[in-house]
């Protein structure tokens, strides 16, 4: 009888190590995932699209160690909505989101609806715990901000742009940002509480994040890396100048040192990852809010015109991705993807739930980079900029813009990447096709939700009639 008595908790103690074991197992398998975006960086401001004065090695190593999306996209051409569509995988047109907030923390409007969930919300229910680092501009109002929105952790300001020297922070919180840009001033906050800092905001920003990683090494996490670099003002602290002499503009340079400054950012990430042992098991994407403006010192390169633009300069951002051992190393995919897709990517991986009636548009990007889907993530993607009265969308190589501000074009940009050569003339069903379909989808938005910035523009955006 104690023979048998013993078997039995022989075998209990073993079933009990064995869900243990299962436990762990699963839960170090749950990968990490990083999102590290810039604010109007150029699309060929990185050295893995070609450039030749701004050296960006860490940068570069999530691309060259990994995928590098030639086609890839953003929702919008400036910051606030196109951050609105990466952080829901939804076009946010979908829920009002079709313009930049106001600055107002009184305004219960003015931000990205409770309904609606982002990455962190997403990510919580399956054990992830989320840092948002740097620029938020999803609300100012108290009900908006990250730490009611998944986010464990918020270390940034709430507003869309900011000064980075620490003397010039002046402004306890945003509720006393009365004049208007007044809010680039305020102190930086950590979850709800303001605080003091001694370092150039982009250094302080990669300092928090290297921390958070730290922290939460031993379970599965999300990190937003939000850089405002290099949106202006153009801000530079001596050793990022010192390091890009080689460019003779002022203003180039000081942007270069900009972007080489969260270059050297991405590296302490990159470094402290494998550090940690954490390098095989975390997915860092690398991109761009949208692309480079026309006030800072930015290159787009061979794409047409600047942020705030529908054509390929204001949406065509630089874009990347690197897991090693699942995601392919030194590849270039071609076929167009979109932010839509991060949000779709991480919640096929985790198996995370998604709400029936708010469906992604966008989709998992790992069957398709890795070969197991040979066929095309998006047949079709889709462009409103509603203040200017336009609307836009690629089928496979052709492009069509349909704007009140802009006119009307048609491209091939499998021959023409930069906009150069109407087609409109030439094959005006196939422009008129596109724009029915383009048309179609629009049905399915809906008007902004909160008002515009009342004339004052930060982000290059011009209120015109909506598009009719």
């Amino acid at each position: 009888m104690k023979h048998l008595m013993n078997l039995k908790t022989v075998k209990k103690l073993l079933f009990t190590g064995l869900l243990a074991y299962s436990s762990t197992s699963l839960a170090s398998e749950k990968p990490n995932f990083i999102v590290i975006l810039t604010d109007d960086q150029g699309y060929a401001d990185v050295g893995f699209n070609g450039s030749d004065d701004i050296i960006t090695p860490n940068i570069d190593r999530i691309a060259n160690e990994g995928t590098r999306f030639t086609n890839g996209y953003v929702t919008y051409a400036v910051c606030g909505p196109s951050r609105a569509g990466l952080l829901t995988g939804r076009y946010q047109g979908r829920f009002g989101f079709g313009r930049n907030p106001i600055i107002d923390p009184s305004d219960a409007t003015s931000g990205l609806p409770l309904e609606e969930q982002m990455i962190s919300e997403v990510l919580k229910p399956v054990g992830y715990t989320s840092s948002i680092i740097g620029k938020w501009h999803m609300g100012t109002h108290e009900k908006f901000r990250p730490n009611k929105r998944g986010f464990d952790h918020f270390y940034g300001f709430l507003s869309g742009g900011h000064k980075y020297f620490p003397e010039d922070l002046t402004i306890d919180s945003i509720e006393n940002a009365k004049k208007d840009w007044s809010w680039y001033n305020t102190k930086i906050m950590e979850n709800d509480k303001r605080v003091e800092i001694d370092e150039y905001l982009t250094d302080e920003l990669s300092n928090e994040a290297v921390k958070f990683i730290e922290r939460e090494q031993d379970k599965p996490f999300f990190l937003y890396l939000a850089y405002n670099a290099p949106h202006t003002p153009l801000q530079a602290s001596q050793e990022y100048l010192d390091r890009n002499t080689h460019i003779k503009d002022k203003k180039r340079r000081t942007y270069a040192a900009m972007v080489t400054a969260v270059d050297d950012g991405v590296g302490r990430i990159l470094a402290k990852l494998k550090q940690l042992g954490l390098d095989n098991n975390t997915m860092v994407f690398f991109l761009s809010d949208n692309g480079g403006a026309k006030n800072n010192a930015s290159d787009n390169g061979e794409l047409r015109n600047f942020k705030g633009s529908n054509f390929e300069g204001g949406i065509h951002v630089p874009f990347a991705v690197r897991w090693p051992g699942k995601v392919p190393a030194g590849m270039d995919y071609q076929k167009p993807v979109s932010s839509l897709d991060i949000l779709a990517t991480f919640a096929d991986i985790t198996k995370a739930p998604i709400a029936k009636e708010r469906p992604l548009d966008g989709v998992n990007l790992m069957p398709f980079i890795t070969g197991e889907n040979k066929g095309t993530p998006h047949d079709v993607l889709f462009w409103r900029a509603f203040d200017q009265g336009t609307l836009a969308t690629r089928r496979g190589d052709s492009k069509v813009i349909n704007s009140d501000r802009d006119g009307d074009h048609l491209y091939d940009l499998a021959d023409d990447l930069s906009e150069q050569n109407n087609l409109l003339k030439a094959k005006p069903k196939l422009y008129q096709q596109q724009l029915e379909e383009v048309k179609a989808w629009e049905k399915g938005l809906i008007d902004p939700i909160f008002k515009p910035l009342q004339g004052r523009h930060s982000e290059n955006e011009h209120v015109k009639k909506p598009h009719k």
